[in-house]
Formats: structure tokens, sequence, C-alpha cells
């Protein structure tokens, strides 16, 4: 199933290895930055609730 990549194998397999930890990264890094914003609303909700 993989294609003939000739004499740029090395080149053409270890870009898509770099692209696809750099998307896996980017998933990694907005997950935590939701879970962090999530937190900060929920203690922001809870300030206010509590004035109020």
């Amino acid at each position: 199933m993989m294609p003939d990549l000739g004499k740029y194998a090395v080149e053409v397999l270890s870009s898509y290895a770099v692209t696809l930890a750099m998307i896996i990264a980017l998933v990694w890094i907005s997950m935590a930055r939701a879970r962090r914003v999530r937190a900060d609303l929920s203690a922001l909700e809870k300030r206010v609730r509590g004035n109020g």
C-alpha cells in the first residue's frame, strides 16, 4: 500500500511525521487551554453569584 517514494522517502515520511506531531500538539494545547478557561469562568461565576 505504500507508494514508491524513491530517494526522497526519508524526507517525505519525516515531513509527514513532523506535521502529525504538530497537529497532535495543537490539539493538546487547545484542550488544555479550554480546560483552564472553563475553570476560570466557573470561578468567576461563583464569585459573582456570591456577591449578588
